[in-house]
């Protein structure tokens, strides 16, 4: 066998024995020399092997598959680098628990399992391209029985409600993490947080912005550190980056047709002749299937009364009822639902760009993903300003489980979030997806983004907010 041949095969069985994962042998080996090992590492610098890369992917099928590829990817690179093999994880591969995906409840199983081996724990999303060479320079700049935790750094412009107007005085002294170029941990910092958050209590129940709230969790006013800026750590590929970023609205095909997606739009009387009016200047043109719900029928509009009287919180009633219709003969079959507010912009052109990536046939529950008391094995759901997008197999499943409103005012999507974790249906998360307006959000962040939503009027003009953030120009007509 030629050397060359031999060379290769050993790349192989590197890659497929990291692939298959330590041997119960391996992991008690492993185990016996942790303290000599943390002693190693804390005087040298760390190789791929003691790198875990953790990869954000998502239970739903296409998230999956990006994630394996991405891993693959990984490891590929791994092989002709030849400078050991790290670590590759699937998060929504690492416990039956779904709210993972907050990154909190994993710390201590990460801990545990990898934390007397590893030096640092890498986490990126499924679209995150790494260079493990030029990572690998970066994490050799850093002492590694130090506490750090490393990433790009973004900040607020003004104070935002989904941030509970953190840092009001001056939002931009307050750094957290692009996700998309990735962010890193040490060891020491990772344990010391998973020992923290078995016996903490964390200050809100809710998960709203996951890059924040931990960042702000790691702070621990003022007693932990801090996010250390690293230029590496990119978006957009530059010269000696060691992470970049493709798209979180990838091309996945032709969009799918108009006549697949039925739009319904939750009103009430006293908002027909104030926000009914910004949808149709703005985007009800793009839908082919649209209708109005509101607690009186108005012929003007036109509005649909389902029979619910209007709420002043939540909504459960009259999207439970909402859900009926689109199953009935009195609207046109269609493969997916999108329930939005009457205050909610959207981009029905990228959605329907978004949507050819999932199998209409698979329980499909998308937007904004929420979570509420996951620390504590709660449940997470799809906020429903920026816009909630069912498949008819999930609404089908949903309404066929019995499951239901407690009160007809109850918070319509954490209803749904309940129902759906208790049916087994994961709630896929894009951050395309809004529930605030865009001043809520670092700009930064959202102008390399192709939005797909916003949501709330108050304090912007929302017909110039729709050209500005969502309407595509010389945009070609679409079936």
């Amino acid at each position: 066998m030629s050397h060359h041949n031999v060379v290769n095969g050993c790349k192989l069985v590197a890659v497929l024995l990291l692939w298959l994962g330590p041997t119960a042998e391996d992991r008690h080996t492993g185990h016996a020399h942790a303290a000599e090992h943390q002693e190693h590492i804390a005087h040298s610098s760390p190789g791929l092997e003691e790198v875990v890369l953790v990869i954000q992917s998502q239970r739903n099928s296409y998230h999956a598959h990006r994630g394996v590829q991405r891993k693959a990817e990984i490891l590929q690179q791994a092989a002709e680098l030849g400078q050991g093999v790290p670590v590759v994880l699937l998060l929504h591969e690492l416990s039956a628990y779904a709210g993972d995906w907050s990154i909190l409840p994993a710390l201590p199983h990460l801990s545990a399992t990898y934390g007397q081996s590893a030096s640092w724990f890498v986490f990126i999303e499924e679209e995150t391209r790494v260079t493990l060479s030029a990572l690998l320079q970066v994490l050799h700049r850093y002492r590694v029985h130090e506490e750090w935790f490393l990433g790009k750094r973004i900040h607020d412009n003004e104070a935002s409600i989904i941030h509970h107007y953190a840092f009001s005085e001056d939002p931009r002294s307050f750094g957290y993490p692009d996700p998309a170029a990735g962010w890193a941990l040490s060891v020491p910092l990772l344990q010391r947080l998973a020992e923290g958050i078995q016996h903490d209590h964390l200050k809100s129940d809710f998960t709203i912005d996951l890059k924040h709230e931990i960042a702000l969790y790691i702070w621990e006013e003022g007693n932990g550190p801090k996010l250390t800026a690293v230029p590496e750590f990119c978006t957009e590929p530059r010269d000696n980056c060691a992470t970049t970023f493709t798209t979180y609205l990838p091309n996945c095909g032709d969009p799918v047709s108009k006549k697949d997606v039925f739009v319904a739009v939750k009103t009430c009387q006293k908002f027909h002749l104030e926000r009914v009016p910004v949808v149709k200047e703005t985007w009800e043109k793009d839908a082919e299937h649209l209708e109005y719900y509101s607690d009186v029928t108005d012929a003007s509009v036109p509005t649909i009364s389902l029979g619910v009287p209007n709420t002043e919180r939540g909504h459960c009633g009259k999207t439970f009822a909402i859900f009926r219709r689109f199953l009935s003969d009195a609207v046109p079959k269609a493969d997916w639902l999108l329930i939005v507010d009457d205050d909610t912009l959207i981009s029905l052109p990228r959605l329907r760009r978004l949507l050819r990536c999932y199998d209409p046939k698979e329980a499909v529950s998308l937007g904004e993903r929420y979570g509420y008391n996951l620390v504590q094995s709660g449940y997470s759901y799809t906020t429903g300003g920026g816009g909630m997008v069912l498949s008819r197999v999930a609404v089908s499943r949903l309404v066929s489980s019995g499951c239901r409103c407690y009160s007809d005012d109850a918070p319509d999507d954490m209803v749904l979030g309940r129902c759906f974790t208790s049916l087994g249906v994961p709630i896929t998360h894009s951050p395309l997806f809004h529930q605030a307006r865009p001043d809520d959000y670092s700009e930064s962040l959202i102008s390399l983004q192709q939005a797909i939503s916003f949501h709330k009027h108050w304090n912007i003009d929302p017909v110039a907010v729709y050209k500005h953030w969502l309407q595509d120009t010389n945009q070609r007509d679409e079936l």
